[in-house]
């Protein structure tokens, strides 16, 4: 048995393989593995646990499914950071804390989705402060679903705009200074992240020795992965 974990399949009804390859994946593991945590950006964006998109209730409704035989976890993203007690209750997840110790197989884990990582995106440092403020989240959920909609996929086409103009930046990626921040305050755990698409293991020296990082792979971008956490520790694994 084994704990899964993936992060960043950006979920959304322009891209309809991905549902699919969500719901195959989902009916692959269940029973199957001791629990799957999914690591932020499940979404492209959420709008509100009262959304009535079709294709968003058939992704709860799968997850519902497989939560009935294998616990299932969730943090939020930058871009789902307003999955709520709704969603939980409807999907059956945990919704957990940014960032979330994690004790499996002898190994300690720290998990986060990673955004908070991103120390030297000065600008997307204050958006993420404004709209994790609760009054923010309160008054933005008070808009007509339709005028939230709108909204959102301006943020989304925003985002996609500054990726094409800039191209891969340093600034995107998590902060060196952010990483060793994290793990000096989380002494003896193993880092796991998502957010950055840029999979891959890193090793960071602290005043107590090196310690490892790893960044899940993304789903959106025509690939998919996952990490697995057993007694032998972290591997990371292709989908079939």
């Amino acid at each position: 048995m084994a704990i899964h974990l993936i992060s960043d399949l950006h979920l959304h009804a322009d891209a309809p393989w991905l549902g699919e390859l969500f719901r195959r994946t989902l009916r692959q593991w269940a029973g199957h593995i001791d629990a799957l945590y999914i690591l932020g950006d499940l979404f492209e964006y959420w709008v509100g646990d009262d959304d009535d998109d079709a294709f968003a209730r058939s992704m709860v409704a799968a997850m519902r499914d497989f939560s009935r035989h294998t616990p299932l976890y969730v943090m939020h993203g930058n871009r789902d950071f307003l999955l709520g007690a709704g969603f939980a209750a409807a999907s059956g997840a945990t919704l957990l804390p940014d960032p979330h110790p994690l004790q499996a197989y002898g190994h300690r884990y720290l998990l986060s989705h990673g955004d908070a990582l991103c120390g030297d995106d000065t600008a997307y440092q204050q958006f993420r402060a404004m709209v994790r403020q609760p009054a923010w989240q309160q008054a933005f959920l008070l808009k007509p679903l339709a005028e939230r909609h709108v909204i959102a996929r301006h943020i989304r086409e925003q985002s996609e705009s500054r990726k094409q103009q800039d191209g891969p930046s340093e600034i995107s990626d998590v902060s060196e200074d952010a990483v060793v921040a994290l793990l000096a305050a989380n002494p003896g755990r193993t880092l796991i992240h998502g957010h950055t698409h840029r999979p891959a293991v890193h090793c960071h020296t602290l005043a107590d020795g090196e310690h490892t990082r790893w960044v899940i792979q993304d789903w959106h971008d025509g690939s998919a992965g996952y990490l697995r956490l057993d007694e032998g520790g972290v591997s990371a694994h292709p989908l079939p």
